[in-house]
C-alpha cells in the first residue's frame, strides 16, 4: 500500500521508521569502516572494461580489493574515490603490505583475517601509511587480533559485524546450519551444491532469518540505504525477504562455490589459498608490486574529484551509489553526470550496479548520451558470484 494511502497514524509510524533508518545509516557511515571486502565481482568488470596501458580509471574505493584486481590489466592510472576515509585507509594498508613483499604476512592478515604478530607487524608498517590511515589503524589494528572474540578482521567493520551477528543468531537457532554451509562450500559439483542447499534452505529460512532481513539497523550495517530497500520492495515480487532468498539460492545452486570467495569469507571468516581475491594470490604479487604506485586515493565525492582533477578518463566504476543520489539528491546526481560526461572521451566505459531492476535511476538526458548494453550485462549478471544486486549496467559514451 503506498504511504500516501495509509491512515494518518500508519503514515506517521512509517515516516518515523524511515527517519530512524536514515539516522542510523548516516551515523553508521559517518563514523565506521563499512566494507571490509569488496562486494562486486571484478571478473565481470574486467570482461567489459577492456583495461589496457592507456586506461585512466575513476572508481569507488569500497574495500580496495577490486582496485588491486584491475591493476593486473596494467592501467596507466587508477583514481580511487571514497567519501569515507576509513575505506581508503584499508586500501592503503593493503598497498603497504604488497610493497613490503612478504606474501606470508599479507595472506595471514587479509587471507586468514588475523595475524599472530599483528602489533609488531603494524609497528613496522605504520610510518609508510598516510597520516589519516595511521590515525585510523592506530585505534583499529586490533581487528586482526586472532585472540579476540570475533577472531577475524572479516567480522569487523559494519558489514562484518552484520555478518557475525547473523551467523551467531542463525547458528545458535539452528546448530547444523554452519555444517551444511561448509558442505556446500566444499562441494565438487553443482549437483552436490544443490543437494547441500536443499538441506540448508529450510534451516536458514525460519523465523529468525526472516526477521533479521527485515531489520533496518542490520541493513544499515550492511551498507544498504533506505532508497535501495524501497527499490527492492517496490520492484521485486515478494519484497525484500523474497529478494534475498531468491538471490541466495541462485548464487549457491547455479554458480560454482569453489571460487566464490565473496560468500566463503562471511560464512567462515577467512579465505583459502585457492578461493580468494586476486590480490591475495602469490603469483600476482610481482605485478601488483610493480603497479601499485599507479593508484591514488582521494577522500571526496566523485563530483569533487572531477572538479579538482579534470581530464578525459577512460573508465568509471560507480558501484551502486547513484541509487542513493537518485532518491536523496537528484540535483547532485545530475551534477555528477554532467561532470562525468564533461570528463569523458568518446568510447569511455561506465559500470554501475543497482538494487533496482532497470536504468530508471539514470536521468533521461544521460541515456541519450551514453549507449547502454543490456545484451552484454544481462548474461554477465546471471554469473555474478556476489549475486545480490538487482541489476548490472555497462554504458559507452557516444562519440
Amino acid at each position: 500500500m503506498p504511504v500516501a494511502s495509509l491512515p494518518a497514524p500508519a503514515r506517521t509510524a512509517s515516516k518515523i521508521a524511515r527517519a530512524a533508518h536514515d539516522a542510523v545509516f548516516k551515523r553508521v557511515h559517518g563514523s565506521n569502516l563499512i566494507y571490509n571486502a569488496a562486494w562486486e565481482d571484478p571478473r565481470l568488470d574486467r570482461q567489459v572494461m577492456e583495461i589496457d596501458s592507456e586506461s585512466e580509471i575513476v572508481m569507488i574505493t569500497s574495500a580496495g580489493c577490486n582496485v588491486l584486481d584491475y591493476l593486473l590489466d596494467g592501467p596507466k592510472a587508477i583514481h580511487t574515490i571514497d567519501m569515507n576515509p576509513r575505506q581508503n585507509a584499508l586500501l592503503e594498508l593493503k598497498r603497504v603490505l604488497i610493497r613490503r613483499g612478504e606474501f606470508e604476512d599479507l595472506f595471514e592478515m587479509f587471507g586468514i583475517g588475523s595475524h599472530a604478530n599483528y602489533k609488531g607487524l603494524y609497528a613496522e608498517l605504520r610510518e609508510e601509511l598516510p597520516e589519516y590511515a595511521r590515525t585510523f589503524w592506530d585505534k583499529r589494528i586490533g581487528f586482526f587480533d586472532p585472540r579476540s572474540v570475533k577472531g577475524s578482521f572479516y567480522y569487523h567493520g559494519t558489514s562484518g559485524v552484520a555478518a557475525w551477528v547473523m551467523g551467531k543468531a542463525l547458528f545458535q537457532a539452528r546448530p547444523n546450519i554452519k555444517n551444511f554451509a561448509l558442505c556446500l562450500l566444499d562441494a565438487r559439483s553443482l549437483d552436490e551444491q544443490r543437494q547441500a542447499y536443499a538441506l540448508l534452505e529450510p534451516e536458514i529460512w525460519g523465523r529468525v532469518a526472516s526477521w533479521l532481513v527485515r531489520q533496518p539497523a542490520l541493513m544499515a550495517l550492511l551498507g544498504v540505504p533506505r532508497p535501495q530497500i524501497r527499490l527492492i520492495q517496490e520492484s521485486y515480487p515478494g519484497g525484500l525477504t523474497a529478494y534475498v532468498k531468491d538471490k541466495l539460492k541462485h548464487v549457491l545452486t547455479e554458480l560454482p562455490a569453489e571460487d566464490n570467495y565473496f560468500w566463503r569469507v562471511y560464512i567462515t571468516g577467512f579465505y583459502t589459498l585457492t578461493c580468494c581475491p586476486n590480490y591475495l594470490r602469490k603469483e600476482h604479487q610481482p605485478m601488483l608490486r610493480a603497479m601499485e604506485s599507479r593508484v591514488t586515493a582521494h577522500t571526496c565525492t566523485v563530483s569533487d574529484f572531477l572538479r579538482k582533477h579534470p581530464g578525459k578518463y577512460s573508465q568509471y566504476v560507480l558501484l551502486d551509489h547513484q541509487d542513493w543520489l537518485a532518491w536523496h539528491d537528484p540535483v547532485a546526481l545530475k551534477e555528477e553526470w554532467d561532470l562525468i560526461l564533461a570528463n569523458s572521451r568518446p568510447g569511455t566505459k561506465i559500470l554501475m550496479r543497482s538494487a533496482g531492476l532497470d536504468l530508471s535511476f539514470v536521468p533521461e538526458e544521460v541515456q541519450t548520451r551514453v549507449t547502454f548494453h543490456p545484451e552484454v550485462t544481462e548474461g554477465l549478471h546471471r554469473v555474478d558470484r556476489v549475486g545480490t544486486y538487482g541489476s548490472f549496467h555497462f554504458g559507452v559514451v557516444n562519440g
